[in-house]
């Protein structure tokens, strides 16, 4: 798979990847989407550590704790365990939000359609406003300044909030009623007070 990597062809158009399953073999031209760095090598970290789905969803694992000390190891046991999963779980929700928000996906477009117009601008020449040289972050400030309203209109902060308040119920009732494995018991003993 031949392809360029680097951050500055993140939104470089130019960039060609071997189309996958191809017959032909043909070159197909998409953006970088997340260039090298700490985020990438994190997410590929998750994903290398995550626990297998079937064991995550498994219904005959679940049961009400005995008290509320079984209940405080279960939540830091399985945090800890599943914290993978709980990672992509998230990303899920903010998925649905933006998917059953199209004001919120409008938004999303002028703030990164600013900032695409933005790379391709300092590309050239950088901006000058009023006589004076902008440098790239106020660029990008004045993009998320642009957009502010949108998101104001499209009700960006109670997504947020819901995709938060979702995120802890679902992850603290999974990791709550998710009964711990028989090895995973002995590690972390908790003596009632």
């Amino acid at each position: 798979m031949a392809s360029k990597v680097g951050p500055e062809h993140l939104f470089n158009p130019g960039t060609e990847v071997e189309a996958a399953g191809s017959v032909l073999g043909t070159k197909i031209s998409i953006p970088a989407l997340l260039p090298q760095g700490p985020a990438k090598e994190w997410l590929e970290q998750r994903k290398a550590t995550i626990r297998p789905w079937a064991n995550f969803l498994d219904q005959r694992r679940f049961g009400k704790p005995r008290n509320f000390g079984e209940l405080c190891k279960r939540l830091v046991r399985n945090v800890e365990y599943f914290q993978s999963n709980y990672v992509f779980v998230f990303l899920g929700l903010i998925v649905y939000c933006l998917i059953t928000s199209p004001l919120l996906l409008i938004a999303l477009a002028v703030f990164f359609g600013a900032c695409y117009v933005i790379y391709l601008k300092t590309q050239h020449s950088q901006l000058v406003v009023f006589g004076r040289e902008l440098s790239t972050a106020h660029q990008y400030g004045l993009a998320g300044g642009i957009s502010f309203p949108f998101f104001w209109l499209a009700g960006a902060g109670s997504a947020v909030f819901w995709v938060l308040g979702a995120t802890l119920v679902v992850i603290g009732s999974h990791a709550a009623f998710h009964e711990l494995e028989s090895g995973e018991s002995d590690e972390l003993q908790m003596e009632p007070v």
